[in-house]
This record gives C-alpha cells, structure tokens and sequence, in this order.
C-alpha cells in the first residue's frame, strides 16, 4: 500500500474559525431518546451526557439522509451535521414523530470550530467539567479530536467570548475540512443523500453503527451489510494535485482508457493546490489504480492509506 498523505496543514497552537456550512436539528420532549433509538444507526441509550457518536438516519432501504454527530445538548439532543441537504434530513427523521412526545427542529445555534494543540487548555479555561461534551452558557462545548473542539451556541455567545478568543487566530473553516478529510471522517451533502448505506462511507469503522441495538429504520439493509458482506464499495482517501476552481469529480485509469469514478464526498485543496479527497469505489480496486480530475489530462492522482481500518 501507499504511503500516508503527505499534504500537511500548519495549525496556529490554538486558532478557530465558523462553521457556516454546519448545523444541528435541535431534539427535546420527553420521548427524544427512544424515538431517536429507532430511528437512528447509533446507540442513543447507551450515550452519556458526558460523550458524543457519530451516526446515520436511513430510509427503509438503508440509504442515508443525513450523517452526523449526536451529543446531549440542552436538556436534549443535538445531530450536528453538514448543512447542504438539512432541511430534507429534518423532514425525514421527523416523519413518524407525531406519534411521540418528541420535537425535532433546526437549531439557530452557530457552530465555531476550536483547533490546536492548546484547544483543550482553551476549553478547560471556559468550561466546567472533564467529559468530552460539555455545557456552555447557551450551548455545548464538544470535543472531536485531541485537537478540535466544536462549541455549538447562540449568536451573541460568540461576542461574549471573542475577549477569551483574543489569543486565538483566526483561519479559515477550510482547516476544518482538511482534519476530516485526512481523518477519513464522512459527510452527507443534499447531491449525496439516499445515495450510500453507513458502511459504504466506513462508518462501521468509526463506531457510528451499533449492531447490538434493536430496530431501526434501514436495519435490515445495514445488518446484511455486515453479516452477509453484501456491501461492495467503501470511502477511500485520494492525493493529488487541483486547480482553484476544480470540480472534484473524478475518473479511474482502466488500461488505457478512462472510466467515470464519481464526486468526492469531502474534499480539501491547500493554496500550492495540493488536495485531497474522500470518494467511494468499489472494494476490489487495485491500491495502484491511477486517478484524475474529469478532464484534467496534466495530473494524476493516487489512493492513500486512511488511518483506520475499513475490513470491518
């Protein structure tokens, strides 16, 4: 195999940026957590204030709506996900809710992104408590990695806290993006949505499926997936080289001609135009297979390991 990327991303020791892309649909009422159970790829009993998963609500066929970060959040839920296609997840996860004490709405909650190794010193400074979710004034403080945090809070927080942020730079929510990518952490887009089932984007991988729990929607599908091995394709990590304004749509090397590969599932692109980019192909690909920009006859592109194990 290939080795690891080599496209690196130099992170001021504590920096944070907004999240403009992202949002949560905000759950409260006195059945959230059993709806959520039956609706939802995670275990949501299981989860403890103090702790937060990632997840998939699926349609019956087990293709997903929506793919997010489930956390307790004001006396509630919160499944913080991208939002390109949010407003459909809500639609779909909230169908059956009119027969449950449960209401499931967008949050006006912003999303600021907390990167750097002193991300976690900056979150102890503001915060109470020593778990990886937290509360916060109006909103939650919660951690993703051992150097990015996500504070998900009202408007007006932000001004609060910028005098606390004074030391922090700055930078662009691409930043953000590039730890995802790199991570092999997935996201539903609104072009991708009902497209792939959880383990095709490796969420098996990243304990975002609970095989133990009982039913829910699209169980069947996802179940078979693991126990029969009737899932074909996986997520993997790309490097290569893109132009500013490059569509990442990509196509595979097959002898001597060129076949269609798919978009990316997320994607990252430094200011040299290195780039990187998640996508889905089927499992049996050679590791040697070449790649490029649909159209782009200058530049190849090749797989790189992910820093996970996708055989799960």
């Amino acid at each position: 195999m290939s080795a690891t990327s080599s496209v690196s991303l130099h992170l001021p020791s504590l920096a944070w940026t907004s999240l403009s892309d992202w949002q949560a649909i905000a759950v409260t009422g006195a059945d959230s957590k059993s709806y959520l159970q039956g609706q939802v790829t995670c275990g949501v009993v299981q989860l403890d204030t103090e702790h937060s998963t990632l997840g998939a609500h699926c349609d019956a066929k087990g293709k997903m709506w929506s793919l997010f970060r489930l956390f307790h959040h004001n006396q509630g839920y919160a499944l913080w996900q991208h939002k390109s296609g949010i407003e459909t997840a809500l639609q779909e996860i909230k169908k059956y809710s009119v027969f449950s004490k449960v209401d499931l709405e967008l949050s006006s909650q912003i999303s600021i992104g907390v990167l750097g190794e002193q991300a976690d010193s900056f979150i102890d400074s503001i915060t109470d408590g020593q778990g990886d979710v937290r509360s916060i004034a109006s909103g939650s403080a919660i951690k993703i990695d051992s150097q990015r945090w996500l504070l998900l809070v009202n408007e007006d927080e932000l001004e609060s806290l910028k005098p606390q942020l004074q030391n922090a730079e700055e930078i662009s929510a691409d930043a953000w993006d590039y730890v995802d990518v790199v991570n092999g952490i997935p996201r539903v887009i609104q072009s991708q949505q009902n497209t792939h089932i959880p383990q095709t984007l490796n969420l098996q991988a990243l304990d975002g499926i609970n095989f133990e729990k009982g039913c829910y929607t699209g169980q069947e599908t996802v179940a078979r997936a693991k126990y029969r091995g009737t899932n074909k394709k996986v997520m993997r990590l790309l490097q290569g080289t893109a132009n500013e304004n490059a569509a990442f749509t990509f196509e595979r090397q097959v002898g001597e001609n060129w076949r269609g590969a798919g978009e990316a599932i997320a994607q990252y692109r430094n200011q040299q135009g290195e780039a990187l980019a998640l996508i889905v192909l089927n499992k049996d690909i050679e590791f040697d297979t070449q790649f490029r920009l649909a159209g782009d006859t200058t530049n190849t592109w090749s797989l790189v390991e992910l820093p996970y194990d996708i055989e799960q």
